[in-house]
């Protein structure tokens, strides 16, 4: 799925930065922004302990709806 978002210019311009950094250290050229929002977000949901906890019980309560006869 596409999605077209925009930043301010301060974080891109640290997304920049943070996407040469992690070039250099994998000793590769920089990356671009574009290509780190992804994995970041994903990091940022999978650590995110409210969102799992709120999950879980969203989808207990919704099991609970479909058994219930």
């Amino acid at each position: 799925m596409k999605l077209t978002v925009e930043v301010p210019a301060e974080l891109h311009r640290d997304l920049t930065a943070y996407g040469e950094i992690l070039g250099q250290e994998a000793g590769q050229g920089p990356i671009e922004p574009k290509k780190l929002i992804v994995p970041m977000l994903e990091r940022f949901i999978a650590t995110d302990r409210g969102f799992a906890k709120a999950r879980r019980l969203s989808l207990t309560h919704e099991s609970a709806k479909r058994t219930t006869y």
